[in-house]
């Protein structure tokens, strides 16, 4: 059980928060930085700037009152945006930092998995690594020695067992960690978005692993972006924003508002890329629709039926030949396909003021998995970018294609011969 009671967190900027433990050279460090700044006080104070006042330090809220109560059994995610407290709440319950105010009980032992290589010596080996890792945990060594040969095959890492691990890839930390923090047994199991960096494979077996522990009547606790996999793990989810708790309750509904709040964002990658005149975009996107081929509202399709998808845009200027683009993008991340007006031989001579462009896809192939539409706005020769924005999600359903099937599924023309 999971027991959080009004915490909060505020860590202060440009400074250490004075908590804690420190090496020497961290001591000498903060020494000769507050001697540092006495100089500059003096120095400031000399030249009249001070003003008689002293300086605050800037505080930032990572977390504000959150309250919640995840019982024995339970698989609960935790969603929002960068930033939100989601990675500070995991922290805090993993006791690895303390909230500044509120009170967090946990009952039964826990495994987890924030950071990739936490717990690791770089110079050790993989097998060293596992019973360093598993000491820290919170296992013994005959408790270790008995599942070893579990760790190691779930961690697929069998051939580099005795290569220190600072030669191990991002990949390798991720899958060692969690199979060590996995076959502890924990009584809850934290997990950060840090399974993003394993392969798509490698994350459904993590995901598996944590269904089986379910089974044991354990209580997973599970941070990620990827929306499918909350919804393929939990029943109840936590919608962090700006460090306070909005939601708590079902996942299906937590993500809808996650959703809605997302939709029209714009892309990170885009931010510095978006051409703009006296520093504004040519073109805003201030709609996005996902309908079926009738052009009802619709978030789950099957294999084979068709998807439309309605954008409304402002143009504030004339923009000339505009180039249309709705990527297709799952929820791993990869961009499965897109469709554009330039290579669909669609001319839009001008757009000025509001607008509405419409598409409607060819029968949907893709394999079971949520998706997300992406919607640009680029010249005829894709060299400039106008807008980007991030649109709904929907999802493909089949009883039979996943990801172990590729990205798409299209029939070919077989010949057989004796």
């Amino acid at each position: 059980m999971i027991l959080s009671q009004s915490i909060s967190k505020n860590y202060a900027l440009g400074e250490g928060s004075g908590a804690g433990y420190r090496t020497l050279r961290e001591s000498l460090n903060e020494q000769l930085a507050r001697s540092a700044r006495a100089l500059r006080r003096l120095a400031r104070r000399a030249d009249g700037m001070e003003k008689g006042r002293r300086s605050e330090r800037s505080r930032m809220t990572a977390l504000d009152d959150v309250s919640f109560e995840i019982k024995e059994g339970e698989a609960v995610g935790v969603i929002g945006h960068n930033g939100a407290g989601k990675s500070t709440l995991l922290k805090i319950l993993s006791r690895i930092t303390e909230p500044s105010s509120g009170r967090v009980e946990l009952l039964g032992r826990v495994g987890s998995l924030l950071e990739v290589g936490t717990g690791f010596h770089p110079e050790l080996t993989g097998r060293e690594n596992i019973f360093l890792n598993g000491a820290i945990l919170g296992m013994s060594r005959r408790e270790i020695q008995r599942r070893f040969d579990g760790i190691v095959d779930f961690a697929e890492i069998e051939a580099l067992l005795d290569t220190p691990v600072k030669r191990y890839s991002s990949g390798m930390y991720v899958r060692l960690a969690f199979s060590v923090a996995a076959h502890m047994r924990p009584d809850i199991l934290l997990i950060d978005e840090v399974l993003a960096v394993g392969d798509l494979r490698f994350q459904r077996k993590c995901l598996e692993h944590a269904k089986t522990l379910l089974k044991s009547n354990a209580t997973v606790l599970l941070v990620s972006h990827n929306m499918f996999s909350v919804r393929a793990v939990c029943a109840r989810a936590l919608y962090l924003d700006h460090g306070q708790l909005v939601f708590d309750g079902p996942v299906d509904h937590a993500i809808d508002l996650y959703e809605t709040n997302s939709r029209l964002q714009t892309p990170n990658w885009a931010e510095n890329q978006i051409d703009k005149v006296d520093g504004q975009p040519v073109i805003e996107l201030t709609s996005i629709e996902c309908l079926d081929e009738g052009g009802q509202p619709r978030k789950s399709f099957s294999l084979g039926e068709r998807l439309r998808v309605r954008v409304g845009f402002e143009a504030s200027r004339e923009l000339a030949k505009p180039n249309f683009i709705i990527a297709v993008v799952r929820s791993d991340n990869v961009h499965c396909c897109n469709y554009n007006t330039a290579m669909d031989d669609i001319e839009i001579a001008t757009v000025s003021g509001p607008g509405e462009i419409e598409l409607l896809t060819p029968p949907l192939k893709f394999v079971s998995d949520s998706y997300a539409l992406h919607v640009l706005v680029r010249d005829e020769h894709f060299q400039r970018l106008y807008c980007a924005k991030i649109g709904p999600s929907f999802q493909v359903r089949d009883d039979l294609l996943s990801t172990h099937f590729g990205v798409f599924r299209e029939p070919g023309s077989w010949t057989a011969r004796n």
